[in-house]
């Protein structure tokens, strides 16, 4: 067996493209499925044989991210168990199949049924897909790659609102969800032949030379005993106990904080920012088109927050996007012109998605590797509860009608994300001063 090396060559964003382009692909598909429901939400309320409300579309929204919930934790847990592959296939399966149930619903509790299955693989794909992109990206560039790969949210989200906008008029809402099922067939077979499992994963299992052959293609450090995963059901239950260690006791409730607040927008915002245009006085089709552009946004503030954050760090530009994206949604309070509107919805979109994402890239700072899929797992997961909110939150108020309260609701949700984020370092420091040492994998949080 040789021994491992210590000095891996440089690894470029080249050398691990084609891992990137998967778990791009493959959220590409998660962005899709979670806005096809806002997408069509007009059509559904529509839709008499539904029997939908505005009160219980939003409580629908919310049991596909109680799925999301139960998916993220699940997966975070389960992936150093049985691997990267496994679980990224199995998550596509799920809201594939979730997809075709609600495309053949004949009332609300079928197609919330198939809802909430498509939110238990859409809570276990995201978790795993950062932490992959966490683990193969190019040295001090976790973030510019963690942006890169979410961006592919908000393509899908704009592919979604593009199927809403063509096929539901004149085909009706099934079809669009129909087109849910395509990443089984697209995904699924490319997940299978060309994703690499992780290599401290291959390790912890036995499989050390098929680890370090996975580590040379992609030019990362061949794993030992520290990078891999503790095995076993001890080890899992040890990799969520260390969440609470000294170095991170603090910053782990911080973290799921800002995830609540950020996810609560997220989804608050892709399910009911239609609706909530309309209610302010916007036609059906601006109000849908608003999606889009949100979207659009949200693809232009990953690519410029990974960016930033590599060079001033992670949690700097949350809390800072946080608090523009506070700004952004109290100003679609008033009706704005709808060329007003448009840029307003634009720009907030490039604060309120990167917002988010840089808490996952803050987190992967946190954690150490062995511990690094746990942790995302339980900030997506706990931060879930956030995304459970937002929709029963914008219906209940949609309900009342007041759309004004929807969008401050929003901005307050921002500020409360800003704070959170913004803590984590002195959360971190806290332990310091206390004479407990983080390991070296936790400093960079204190960007």
């Amino acid at each position: 067996m040789t021994a491992p090396t210590t000095s891996p060559p440089d690894r470029s964003f080249r050398v691990v493209a084609p891992v990137i382009a998967l778990c791009w692909l493959a959220v590409f598909f998660d962005g899709m499925d979670v806005n096809i429901y806002g997408a069509t939400m007009p059509h559904l309320l529509a839709d008499d044989g539904l029997g939908f409300t505005p009160a219980l579309a939003g409580s629908i929204g919310s049991w596909t991210t109680f799925g999301m919930l139960l998916g993220a934790l699940a997966a975070g847990t389960l992936t150093d168990w049985l691997g990267r592959k496994p679980l990224v296939t199995g998550s596509v399966v799920l809201f594939s199949a979730g997809s075709a149930l609600c495309a053949i619903a004949s009332g609300a509790t079928v197609f919330g049924a198939g809802r909430f299955v498509s939110g238990l693989g859409l809570g276990g794909l995201m978790p795993i897909g950062l932490a992959i992109v966490a683990e193969f990206a190019p040295p001090r560039r976790a973030a510019l790659a963690t942006g890169l790969m979410m961006t592919s949210y908000h393509a899908g989200g704009m592919a979604a609102t593009g199927i809403g906008l063509v096929v539901a008029p004149d085909h009706g809402w099934r079809w669009v969800f129909w087109a849910g099922v395509l990443p089984a067939l697209i995904a699924v077979p490319l997940v299978l032949k060309w994703l690499p499992e992780s290599p401290g994963v291959l390790f912890a299992r036995g499989r050390v030379e098929q680890a370090y052959v996975v580590a040379d293609r992609y030019r990362l450090e061949r794993p030992g005993v520290q990078q891999a995963p503790r095995s076993g059901a001890k080890g899992r239950m040890a990799a969520i106990t260390a969440l609470f260690a000294p170095g991170t006791r603090w910053a782990t409730p911080l973290l799921w904080i800002a995830s609540f607040a950020g996810l609560l927008l997220v989804y608050g915002v892709s399910t009911w920012l239609p609706e909530l245009m309309r209610a302010t006085g916007y036609s059906l089709s601006s109000s849908v088109t608003f999606l889009m552009v949100i979207n659009a946004g949200g693809i232009v503030g990953m690519l410029v927050a990974g960016r930033t954050a590599d060079r001033f760090g992670p949690v700097k530009v949350s809390a800072l996007w946080f608090v523009l994206t506070a700004v952004g949604t109290f100003l679609l309070r008033a009706q704005l012109p709808l060329g007003a509107a448009y840029v307003v919805v634009f720009i907030t979109g490039i604060w309120l998605f990167s917002a988010q994402v840089m808490v996952y890239a803050a987190t992967s700072r946190v954690y150490a590797p062995r511990e690094r899929a746990t942790g995302l797992g339980w900030v997506t997961g706990i931060g879930r509860t956030g995304a459970v909110v937002g929709p029963t939150l914008g219906g209940a108020v949609l309900a009342g009608g007041n759309a004004g309260l929807g969008f401050t609701t929003f901005a307050v949700a921002a500020v409360l994300g800003a704070v959170a984020i913004s803590l984590v370092p002195l959360a971190v420091n806290r332990s310091r001063s206390r004479g407990t040492e983080p390991s070296p994998a936790l400093t960079p949080a204190t960007d």
